[in-house]
């Protein structure tokens, strides 16, 4: 089980970024992914998540009306769609998958891809 996430990049206050989370060796429709992200001097933070089926999306507080996380089937893919960045939002930015539950958590996950860096100018 693998995962990657892909995507970051330097963007200054206002702008968008895609966050991609691309999964080799299973197939990331059986699993619910959670997004976090940690920033420095600061604790990891649960910023969204989305059930195996998509019927159940979740996204902490600070970033709903600004983030949308979505999967594409076809790409074995989950994307994190960043709109209006706040340097707030500077983070490291990783993929997770709990295996425990297809449901959308922010607990106990089992795999974890490598982070991608989000860097937001004011």
């Amino acid at each position: 089980v693998q995962l990657q996430a892909s995507g970051g990049g330097l963007v200054q206050a206002g702008g968008s970024l895609r966050l991609s989370c691309i999964a080799s060796g299973f197939t990331l429709d059986a699993y619910s992914i959670t997004w976090f992200r940690q920033a420095p001097g600061k604790e990891r933070e649960g910023v969204s998540c989305i059930s195996w089926t998509g019927g159940k999306i979740d996204y902490v507080d600070s970033v709903k009306g600004r983030f949308t996380i979505s999967r594409d089937s076809a790409k074995n893919t989950v994307y994190l769609q960043m709109h209006n960045l706040e340097p707030e939002d500077t983070a490291i930015y990783y993929c997770a998958v709990p295996g425990w539950t297809r449901q959308c958590t922010r607990d106990r996950m089992n795999y974890w891809g490598k982070g991608t860096q989000v860097t937001v100018s004011s």
